[in-house]
């Protein structure tokens, strides 16, 4: 049975690759989001590549292969139904779930897993709009349509579908500035080098770097 270590390693690099054309992940990427050195990182990349998980190569980085990208995906199912789950069922906010859920997916079996897939029926996306692996693997509720909100141009109308940074910090602006999953607003200005956005919501203004937008993905609205 793989280790938390092993489960971590593999889960945050199948979260990272799935936002690049190759497939394959720095070692760089990877220490970044894990918080350990690079050191550290390849070390355990030589590892996984023993073990049949992944794919190394020096200076290039790691893939993984099928039998990873199973374990990955089964990983990414039990954390982000746990998230979903403790937000329905408990009324967990969606900047506490991440950290409750990293502790509890190590440790929950996939029939419980399974369990709370169908009390939840079958859900496609967890509070933050991740799209939630089904069983077989499959990715439930992927869009492929979605746009920073960074990009928007001034004038057009979004809702928001997914948050990429799950810090709890953020998480917690985004909830007082009302900007929550599928809430509709409209770019009102974007300055690059004023490095924000103008947003009217509720037919108030709001104000977001650029930067934070870029974390935001929205689809458009017709």
């Amino acid at each position: 049975m793989p280790s938390l270590t092993v489960e971590n390693y593999l889960k945050a690099t199948l979260q990272i690759a799935s936002g690049t054309e190759s497939g394959w992940v720095s070692t760089g990427q990877l220490s970044q989001a894990l918080g350990v050195s690079p050191g550290t990182v390849t070390s355990m990349l030589k590892s996984l590549s023993e073990s049949g998980l992944a794919e190394y190569r020096p200076y290039e980085g790691v893939t993984l292969t099928s039998q990873g990208r199973s374990l990955a995906l089964r990983m990414l199912r039990r954390h982000r139904l746990i998230e979903l789950f403790l937000v329905r069922t408990l009324n967990l906010t969606w900047d506490q779930v991440h950290e409750e859920a990293e502790n509890m997916e190590h440790a929950v079996s996939d029939f419980l897993v399974d369990r709370i897939d169908d009390f939840l029926d079958h859900p496609n996306t967890d509070p933050h709009g991740d799209p939630i692996p089904a069983a077989d693997g499959t990715m439930r509720g992927l869009e492929t349509n979605l746009r920073p909100l960074s990009d928007i141009a001034a004038g057009e109308t979004v809702q928001i579908a997914r948050v990429i940074n799950q810090d709890g910090n953020f998480l917690r602006f985004l909830t007082e500035a009302g900007l929550l999953i599928d809430q509709k607003l409209t770019v009102r200005s974007r300055s690059v080098e004023a490095a924000c956005v103008i947003l009217e919501l509720n037919d108030q203004p709001c104000s977001i770097g650029l930067t934070a937008a870029s974390e935001i993905l929205v689809s458009v609205v017709p």
